[in-house]
């Protein structure tokens, strides 16, 4: 099989050479102006083949780039790629391609451990070098194979890069009696063309892409999986040695079947120590609501949660006692002890998979492992199921943490059942932030006092985010979070409140702000809108496609309230303004009661994510809200 392999990715390998070389950096300079480099080649050739009834994978990939400017090497020299346990890699080679056309090859290599975001520890490498010899004109060619040993993990190929890819093509192989399953998706799918061939009693798919631009990032964008243009493909079904039909990702239910194998060998028994902590939790309590909300609040304060994943045990969950004992453990670990000892109070608890708002995947669609990367612990009460995270500890019993919201999860009911339910999206209600200020006119200037009500996911953010803060962090935090008006702005005193209520919290400040208010012939201007939201937040449109992410729906007040100074009334007081869209919109206005004029703003998010055809409407918001920033109000002597 291995000769064959090499056979068919040589001659695939040899066409791209002369390819690469027929593309001048002249001509690619022309079509890709400003560029520092280009993806001139990159290729991935899959062969699947059955050995002893069982789906083998093994891939031979060629990534090649082209340096356009003299600067290019200084950042884009680097090179890395990634294998692990699963993905196990039997042969590498780097070499640079000179502009005089002479080859240089790489001889210094450093692999360590991969550094993944929110993982402590896991058996992923990272194999790192620099191509020598970098000059414009000088194309990097990397070359690796590797031995997929699960072919359910099979990762989605990806045609887009941060720099402009001229070409990019995917071609699996493999045997007539399998069935290959396929989905195209991303912002330029369309771009993606298909072929597909039968030979010598194999089928040959190929993706081919050319002449994509640079993917440009956004700080507010999702991650690359939402917009990425890709080929996710997965073995559906297949013949084995008896010619027995077997499903292999053919539905939920596989997959399920294939979850559900890891947690076979957990939580057999309970200890006595566990058994005892359970009860003195539950002691005094007469609903089942009442033992989960005692049951979720130990785990979160006396877990600590450390993403700690090698091989397998990035699939399997520890067994309950150990982590009681252990006092930490991973996601999986929490659902694993979450769900045993709320099973032991008598709670219905169910071990749940869910992918976070970082993939876009669906169990319905896509039946596969790529479709979660988190599990939690579901319980019912009634008719009514509640998604417990024991990884969060601030997060409020009966809400989801938000990176979940209205993501599929696939809850495990028993041995050979399960259900996928959608975890709910918190109401704006819930979510919401008031600023109230009361300011007054001295010979000082301005001061003020703030009172700031947050609930929801902002109070839990804030108070997670407090938990881990050093001194001085927090000052500068403080002192950004109270900031208004212009940069005479000066924090006197703040404290914080509520800090044992996990869905709401305080903050109270006093500060002063000189030289705001202007006292010009007996009247004084001022500018009640401290607050100059959205300013420059205009989208690029309809040069954007990428869509923007929110972390949660929310409703926001702020309330300015001035002391109008004895002796002087209100001379001109600016006109308010509501505008409302499909998108968003806001609330502003102004009104006097007694002696005090007062400033609304109301703003209001219904959306975890916009779409580029709901980019016009928030801009128009814009346009109805920036004119109203301009206005100020005038207090003459009576």
């Amino acid at each position: 099989m291995k000769c064959c392999i090499r056979l068919f990715y040589c001659l695939f390998a040899v066409s791209l050479y002369f390819s690469s070389r027929a593309q001048s950096p002249d001509v690619i300079r022309q079509r890709y102006p400003g560029e520092n480099a280009v993806v001139l080649n990159h290729s991935i050739a899959y062969k699947i083949s059955l050995q002893g009834g069982q789906p083998v994978v093994q891939s031979d990939e060629t990534h090649q780039i082209m340096y356009l400017a003299a600067s290019a090497g200084a950042y884009l020299s680097k090179y890395e790629f990634t294998h692990s346990s699963f993905n196990e890699l039997k042969q590498y080679s780097a070499y640079t391609r000179t502009a005089s056309d002479k080859k240089v090859k790489v001889e210094n290599f450093t692999t360590t451990d991969s550094k993944s975001d929110g993982i402590f520890y896991d058996d992923v490498k990272e194999t790192s070098f620099d191509f020598p010899d970098v000059t414009p004109g000088a194309v990097g060619n990397l070359e690796l194979s590797i031995l997929h040993k699960d072919p359910h993990l099979l990762s989605p190929f990806y045609f887009t890069r941060g720099i402009p890819v001229i070409s990019s093509a995917l071609k699996i192989t493999f045997p007539k009696g399998m069935s290959l399953k396929y989905i195209v998706k991303g912002d330029h799918a369309d771009k993606v063309i298909f072929s597909s061939e039968e030979r010598h009693g194999e089928v040959t798919y190929t993706f081919q892409v050319r002449d994509m631009e640079a993917e440009k990032s956004y700080a507010d964008a999702p991650d690359e999986d939402w917009y990425a243009t890709k080929v996710i493909f997965y073995i559906e079904k297949y013949r084995d040695e008896n010619g027995q039909a077997i499903n292999y990702l053919s539905s939920p239910d596989d997959l399920y079947r294939l979850d559900r194998s890891f947690l076979k060998d957990i939580n057999k028994t309970i200890s006595p120590g566990l058994r005892q902590l359970v009860d003195s939790l539950c002691r005094n309590t007469h609903t089942d609501e009442e033992k989960a909300r005692n049951i979720y609040g130990w785990v979160q304060q006396h877990i600590k949660y450390i993403a700690f994943e090698q091989g397998m045990e990035g699939f399997i969950p520890r067994d309950a006692n150990l982590i009681c004992t252990r006092r930490f453990g991973d996601c999986k670990d929490m659902s694993s002890i979450l769900t045993c000892m709320l099973r032991t109070a008598g709670v219905q608890a169910y071990y749940t998979w869910v992918g976070t708002r970082d993939l876009p995947y669906t169990y319905t669609e896509t039946p596969l492992p790529i479709v979660d990367n988190h599990m939690i612990c579901t319980i019912r009460l009634g008719d009514k199921y509640i998604f417990l995270d024991g990884t969060d500890p601030t997060c409020v019993f009966g809400m989801p943490t938000e990176f979940i919201q209205d993501k599929q999860a696939l809850v495990a009911i028993d041995d050979s059942s399960y259900k996928i339910l959608t975890v709910p999206v918190m109401s704006k209600e819930t979510n919401r932030l008031t600023d109230s200020t009361r300011l007054e006119l001295t010979d000082q200037g301005l001061k003020g006092k703030t009172w700031v009500d947050l609930t929801g996911y902002y109070s839990m953010r804030l108070q997670g985010m407090l938990a881990y803060m050093n001194e001085k962090d927090y000052q500068e935090y403080m002192k950004n979070r109270f900031f208004r008006g212009s940069n005479k702005f000066h924090l006197d005193s703040f404290q914080v409140v509520n800090l044992n209520d996990k869905g709401h919290i305080r903050l109270i400040a006093s500060f002063t702000l000189q030289d705001y208010a202007k006292y010009i012939d007996n009247e004084w201007y001022l500018n009640l809108n401290l607050f100059k939201f959205y300013v420059h937040d205009e989208i690029d449109y309809p040069k954007r496609t990428m869509p923007i992410e929110y972390n949660f729906l929310d409703k926001r007040n702020y309330i300015i309230a001035l002391k109008i100074p004895e002796g002087y009334k209100v001379s001109y007081l600016p006109a308010g303004k509501s505008y409302h869209n499909a998108v968003w919109g806001f609330d502003l206005g102004y009104d006097q009661k007694g002696d005090e004029l007062i400033l609304r703003q109301e703003f209001d998010n219904d959306h975890l994510m916009l779409q580029s055809d709901q980019f016009a409407d928030w801009n128009k918001v814009l346009e109805n809200l920036f004119p109203l920033y301009k206005e100020s109000i005038t207090l003459s002597k009576k």
